[in-house]
């Protein structure tokens, strides 16, 4: 652990990717971690219709290789290996080899995986019939006759793929007749399709096979029905869980195990980030990954401009400074900066004077604690010494307060 980065991404799909172009572009030294192929979920996507701009034709893998090209010519660096623990605070991430990694900043874009249903011959059979990636896995079933488990847009767009592929697909849909979740436009597509056939108000209660899949049982949740069914292969769909175990008790997650972040990417500590299918947030898709990364990548940027620029400026200095809490879009503030800067020089070269907009410094303006503009903080070699907010600032009380740090 030699070098230290501005910013680590753990996590190569679209957001890591797209985190990575933003700040390898801003110049800031930029790593990418990455446990397997770039891409994540959305290279294992076939049809990539819903990402502006490109339109039929388009893939996934594609799409997924033009992000990781498009950052790498910036000059972010990709490393291949798994982050197993995290230092939080200070910016460390270790790999499973043994490897360490310091950051000025750190993005968390670990993604998220297919969720399984625990059934029974599920786990056995998985790679043998069961599988939960159909640009993976279509052309295994050829003339054959599969099962999707699942009635959002992955399932149904995903089935619609795999019969290109397969003699046919049925998708067993928990609720009732007519009813899925998927978006209007898949659903017509779904309907019109001769080769997809639906099992409605049903799930799954096993799959059967003797070394590959060869049926399964089918629940009817109304009825408590069970029917067997054959079929050659069983894919399902019913969410994803995200991946954020070696996050435990390291940032903020909610019950589920996803980022909790601000809407700037930032979670509970100063400078780590986390975005797109892992995080909190109300939809995953390719774009919403992509633009999470965006803000992520900005919103380092500014934290070590802002932070190294403070520890430098104020922190660092062995004079007294008089760090300014002010914003330009405040009248008060217009009203009182010549009263508080005339005062102020009277020290000349004694106090250093450091002005902070709020609006672009929040971070260190929650730090100490400033909710009212304008408020004076004074610093002495690095510890806060004293306060003056709003009606407290006078001409004599700053005059009073840095005659005492002078001296």
């Amino acid at each position: 652990m030699t070098d230290l980065w501005d910013i680590i991404i753990v996590g190569g799909g679209p957001g890591g990717l797209a985190a990575a172009m933003y700040g390898a572009r801003s110049k800031q030294k930029t790593l990418l971690i990455e446990k397997g192929k770039t891409g994540g979920q959305a290279a294992t996507t076939w049809d990539m219709e819903n990402y502006p701009g490109f339109a039929k034709g388009t893939t996934g893998p594609g799409l997924m290789q033009a992000f990781t090209d498009h950052a790498t010519s910036f000059g972010a660096e990709i490393v291949r290996g798994e982050v197993v623990d995290v230092t939080a605070d200070d910016k460390i991430v270790t790999l499973k080899d043994g490897t360490k990694y310091h950051g000025r900043t750190l993005i968390f874009a670990p993604g998220a995986v297919p969720r399984t249903l625990g059934v029974k011959g599920e786990s056995a059979l998985r790679g043998k019939g069961v599988s939960y990636c159909a640009t993976c896995d279509a052309d295994f079933f050829t003339d054959l006759d599969i099962v999707v488990l699942g009635n959002g847009d992955a399932a149904i767009e995903e089935g619609s793929y795999l019969t290109k592929f397969a003699n046919s697909v049925t998708v067993v849909v928990i609720h009732d007749e007519g009813v899925l979740d998927a978006a209007p436009m898949l659903q017509e597509r779904a309907f019109r399709n001769p080769k997809m056939k639906f099992v409605w108000n049903s799930t799954l209660q096993e799959i059967r096979g003797d070394g590959i899949v060869e049926g399964v049982v089918l629940h009817n949740v109304k009825t408590n029905e069970l029917t067997e069914m054959e079929t050659n292969g069983v894919f399902i769909y019913v969410g994803t869980i995200p991946q954020t175990g070696f996050l435990q008790g390291k940032v903020n997650l909610d019950e589920r195990g996803y980022i909790i972040t601000n809407e700037q990417m930032e979670t509970n500590v100063d400078g780590v980030f986390g975005i797109g299918d892992a995080r909190v947030t109300y939809l995953r898709q390719v774009i919403t990954a992509a633009a999470d990364g965006a803000i992520a990548a900005v919103a380092a940027e500014k934290y070590i401009i802002e932070e190294e620029g403070f520890k430098e400026s104020v922190l660092a200095e062995e004079r007294p400074v008089a760090v300014v809490f002010w914003t330009p879009m405040s009248n008060r503030c217009l009203e009182m900066m010549p009263n508080i800067e005339s005062a102020l020089t009277v020290f000349g070269d004694k106090v250093k004077t450091w002005k902070l907009d709020t609006y672009r410094n929040r971070r260190v303006a929650s730090r100490y604690g400033v909710t009212q503009n304008p408020t004076i903080v004074f610093f002495h070699r690095g510890q806060v010494a004293a306060r003056l907010v709003d009606a407290e600032i006078t001409a004599e009380a700053i005059n009073t307060t840095l005659v005492a740090l002078v001296n």
